[in-house]
């Protein structure tokens, strides 16, 4: 089983950046895509974005698309999401994931049910 532990985040006011890491152990994720979702009290845990195992897709919800950018380096066996111009809606508690199995493209990647491993949660505040 894969180990997720994130870092990062914090608090920002709006207009700024903040930058989320997530390292796995326990297996190489190299050849596993991997997600990032977020979640706010009392509401589901939503897609945010995902990168396939070599990089070269991602895909993201339409309201970060232009401003968060998903990379991994899998020599570090880590995710990273880069977040700019952040909103105050963007506010939640961000999680990375690891799928359990094989996925690709919208329907899996953006499917919290695809996913059996989850990073500890990470903070993100964006004041107005």
């Amino acid at each position: 089983q894969v180990q997720l532990v994130q870092s990062g985040g914090g608090s920002v006011q709006a207009g700024g950046s903040l930058r989320l890491s997530c390292a796995a152990s326990g297996r190489t994720i190299s050849s596993y895509g991997m997600g990032w979702f977020r979640q706010t009290p009392g509401k589901e845990r939503d897609f945010v974005a995902a990168i396939n195992w070599g990089g070269a897709s991602t895909y993201y919800t339409d309201s970060v698309k232009g401003r968060f950018t998903i990379s991994r380096d899998n020599a570090k066996n880590t995710v990273y999401l880069e977040m700019n111009s952040l909103k105050p809606e963007d506010t939640a508690v961000y999680y990375c994931a690891a799928p359990r199995g094989f996925c690709f493209g919208y329907g899996c990647y953006d499917d919290v049910r695809s996913y059996d491993a989850w990073g500890q949660g990470t903070q993100v505040t964006v004041s107005s």
